[in-house]
């Protein structure tokens, strides 16, 4: 029984390849991405280990706003001068070096714009060279109007010593004169594509922390023979419980674990992009492995007329999917490293980091392959194999394939699987229960699964439906009649086209409510008919000079300006946003606010107003006293005096604009502007946008201009979906091609029958192409069906959340729908082709 089942896997390579394939996608996507994260994660450990070797201890301050880097990431925290010379005495200190370094230096480049980064833009002192360090041209900065900056930036940025560059930190445009162009040991012009500007000391201070005599770091080496720990605990008693005290391997590896957390969403990214793949590719398998069950049942059927036990046939089945899905594990697990290789290094380099990749494959993605690879294949042949199983030994002595079953069974199946995956969905929407995240993709794959097993039902009516449309000719008619009369094999290779559009559907329908509920909130909501605002790219929001807010108010057409501070705050003992209004009355007029209890016209020190969502949430009312933390000060009590109604445009804490002296950046973020009746809008914006010239994060536009703004960042998660999922479309069209492959092989005496009585070859091309694009069509409608259903119910979940408005995405839908017919031609190529070339007289004798 062995060597027939190894005899049979071997005459079928070409067919078994494509549903290998499929499964060499996934484990690829799942090891080169567990490669690629550990590769950079070790590269950065040595990377870090290498900058902080000549130090044995750091010291930092705590932050005033301390909650684990979820919303506040942006708040430094100082360290007083008067602390340096504790430690300077401290027992066992050999040399102490106090720093400064924060994020929020951003330069604006030749064009006017600020210099893009996905990393931190910090702004530090200039210390120095030291064993780090290294200036590449120039000097360091010794002047207050001079800066050095590194060499990835003065690259990427076109400048040279001598250039006079703007640089926006804590306050406005500031203009410095270049000196000096530094780099890092081992050649590197960046660490970690970083970019770093040098100031002065008393210019750093100012600048990255808002006051001078104060530090965000220390680093401390220790006299000979003092050990690392031993120096921190001397230290830690020296400063206090106000104070950070770590040793150089734990700042190594809290330098690892930030990173470790930035790479995560990379590694997530990738894992999901592999769930997708294996997902559709089970059906690719469990099709393929179907059809050849079916077009063996004589074979099979034989094996059990010589004494072949229903065990040793299902064995002999899942014997091919285990040697498929080992050979695919290892292809994949090889092509995965390769690709994660390829990545690390990519990132590794990016912006000319020049970090030495340090490649690793650790055990868990080699685990992680095979268990996925072989998994896979294993349960995809399952039910195939305990089919082949039933197959009678009298069936041998039949010319057909088995019959086609009642579809009562798979119905009842497939209607109670889809009804408890949306019931689990449906929980996972509305609940905020931990593991609600896990129940909503275990529920969308439930509905998945069920729409899955009810398609062969729907399939002949819907197919035959769609095929007249090209019924026109015989080679059309045939075509139609062929994909409908098998609707268990229609329904699965149309499943795996399902799956994908239904998830490009879905996002593409949430995404487009979104946008209209953005567009009607801004319609009907903010009666301002200019809007001065930017895109947060960093910790720290694009801002402008509160001196341009006071001539915005003076310039002509303005009627009334209503700006606002925005900061993060801890309030009640929990993290917030807490905003500084201008103008209470400006603000309630332009975003129409209504009083729900209270007073909203008048905001004074110390009091705040909140909407009537967040009051209820957190049990406050008019007149109750909050503890408000911001990220400079100590803690404040601050009286509520007045609760708003449910708006979609503005939400949270307010208060007046005396708060902002507290905040990290005391400038204003955001403005809506109304202009006197009849003056000209556009007259107005361009005076406004001429004042904005020396704040290049922010612009000033109209509504329609500003809802573009919001909406333009859905157009790019739309398409960064549509790019991950093209792989999963990929599959399906190799499900496709796998289908009508076999089918043809299956077909081999019909197809010389109907070339004997008179079928020419171009129209068997045609009749194969018409069965393709049915097949294709029927699974692009029956995914843009389930995707509209998804994303209804995501958006009726987040309806409380400002996604008030439902809409579908017509455009995207049309163009799934010409594309699938697309999918279908191209599909069709090679079944199309053989079957065309097959030989008239071998095929009527073929067996």
């Amino acid at each position: 029984m062995f060597r027939a089942t190894v005899k049979s896997l071997l005459s079928r390579k070409l067919r078994l390849a494509l549903s290998a394939f499929a499964v060499v996608l996934g484990v690829m996507f799942v090891a080169g991405s567990i490669v690629m994260t550990s590769s950079m994660a070790k590269s950065y450990d040595a990377m870090f280990a290498g900058i902080n070797k000549n130090i044995d201890v750091q010291v930092t301050a705590k932050p005033k706003l301390d909650n684990g880097g979820d919303t506040n990431e942006g708040v430094t925290a100082t360290i007083p001068a008067s602390e340096v010379p504790k430690v300077e005495s401290a027992p066992g200190v050999s040399k102490v070096t106090a720093n400064v370094f924060a994020d929020g230096a951003r330069v604006i480049g030749s064009n006017g714009k600020v210099a893009p980064s996905f990393a931190p833009r910090f702004g530090s002192n200039w210390s120095g060279e030291d064993d780090l360090i290294q200036l590449r041209q120039g000097r360091g900065p010794t002047a207050d109007d001079e800066i050095a900056i590194d060499a990835a930036m003065a690259k990427s940025l076109g400048f040279k010593v001598g250039d006079t560059v703007g640089v926006l930190t804590l306050q406005p445009k500031k203009e410095f004169k270049l000196v000096g162009i530094f780099g890092y040991s081992g050649d590197r012009d960046t660490l970690g594509g970083s970019q770093v500007v040098a100031f002065t000391l008393p210019v750093a201070q100012d600048l990255m922390l808002g006051q001078r005599d104060v530090y965000t770091d220390m680093q401390v080496v220790a006299d000979q023979g003092v050990s690392q720990t031993e120096l921190k605990k001397t230290l830690e008693g020296t400063l206090g419980s106000d104070y950070i005290v770590q040793t150089r391997d734990e700042v190594n590896e809290q330098n690892s674990k930030d990173i470790q957390q930035a790479l995560n969403f990379v590694n997530y990214i990738f894992l999901g992009f592999a769930g997708v793949a294996l997902f559709v590719g089970i059906f690719l398998i469990l099709n393929t492995f179907s059809m050849l069950v079916a077009q063996r049942t004589r074979e099979l059927a034989l094996f059990r007329a010589m004494g072949a036990a229903r065990g040793q046939v299902i064995r002999s089945v899942l014997f091919e999917a285990l040697v498929i899905g080992l050979v695919a594990s290892i292809v994949g697990l090889g092509v995965g490293i390769g690709i994660g290789a390829i990545l690390g290094s990519v990132f590794s380099n990016f912006g000319g980091a020049n970090i030495d990749l340090q490649l690793s494959i650790p055990i868990s993605a080699v685990i992680a392959s095979f268990a996925v690879g072989v998994g896979v294949t294993l349960i995809a042949a399952l039910f195939p194999a305990i089919r082949a199983s039933r197959i009678p030994p009298i069936a041998a002595m039949r010319d057909a394939a088995t019959p086609d079953k009642p579809l009562t069974g798979i119905t009842i199946v497939g209607g109670s699987i889809f009804v408890l995956g949306g019931a689990i969905m449906a929980w996972g929407l509305f609940s905020d229960a931990d593991g609600s995240l896990w129940g909503l993709l275990g529920g969308v794959v439930g509905v998945f699964i069920g729409v899955a097993l009810l398609t062969p039902i729907i399939s002949r009516p819907i197919v035959g439906l769609l095929g007249r449309i090209f019924a026109w000719s015989v080679p059309g008619q045939l075509g139609r009649r062929n994909s409908a009369r098998n609707p268990r094999r229609t329904a699965i290779t149309a499943a795996a086209l399902m799956v994908s559009i239904a998830l490009v559907t879905g996002v593409s329908t949430v995404l487009a409510s979104a946008s209209k509920s953005v567009e009607t909130a801004i319609g009907e909501q903010i009666h301002a008919e200019l809007i001065v605002s930017g895109q947060q790219t960093s910790a720290q929001p694009p801002t402008f000079d509160v001196a341009t807010l006071e001539k915005m108010e003076q310039a002509e057409g303005v009627k009334e300006v209503a700006a606002f501070y925005v900061g993060p705050a801890r309030i009640n003992d929990r993290n917030s946003y807490l905003a500084a209004m201008t103008d209470a009355t400006a603000t309630k007029d332009t975003l129409g606010l209504k009083a729900k209890s209270g007073n909203i016209d008048q905001v004074g020190p110390n009091q705040l107003i909140v909407d009537e969502d967040t009051a209820k949430d957190q049990k406050l009312e008019v007149g109750d006293s909050v503890q408000v933390q911001q990220a400079r000060g100590g803690p404040e009590s601050y009286r509520i005096s007045g609760i708003y109604e449910h708006s979609d445009a503005v939400n949270g804490f307010m208060s007046s604009d005396d708060a902002a002296k507290n905040f990290q950046i005391a400038q204003p973020s955001q403005a809506f502007i109304k202009v006197d009746d009849g003056a000209d809008v556009t007259t107005v914006e361009n005076e406004i946008s001429k004042l904005l010239v020396d704040s290049p994060e922010v612009t000033v536009q109209n509504q329609s201009a500003f809802v573009d703004q919001i909406t333009s960042q859905f157009d790019t998660i739309l398409i960064f979906v549509q790019i991950l999922l093209a792989l999963a479309i990929l599959i399906a069209i190799l499900g496709i091609v796998n289908t009508l492959a076999l089918s043809v092989i299956e077909r081999t005496r019909e197809l010389g029958l109907l070339r004997a009585i008179g079928l020419r070859r171009s129209q068997t091309t045609r009749m194969i192409t018409v069965e393709s694009v049915v097949i294709s069509v029927f699974g692009a409608l029956l995914g843009i069906v389930v995707g509209v259903g998804l994303g209804a119910a995501v958006v009726q979940a987040l309806k409380d959340q400002g996604l008030g408005q439902f809409a579908l995405p017509w455009g995207q839908m049309g163009t799934y729908l010409v594309l699938s017919v697309f999918v279908g031609v191209i599909a069709a190529l090679l079944p199309a082709l053989r079957a065309a070339r097959l030989n008239v007289l071998a095929a009527i004798s073929y067996e």
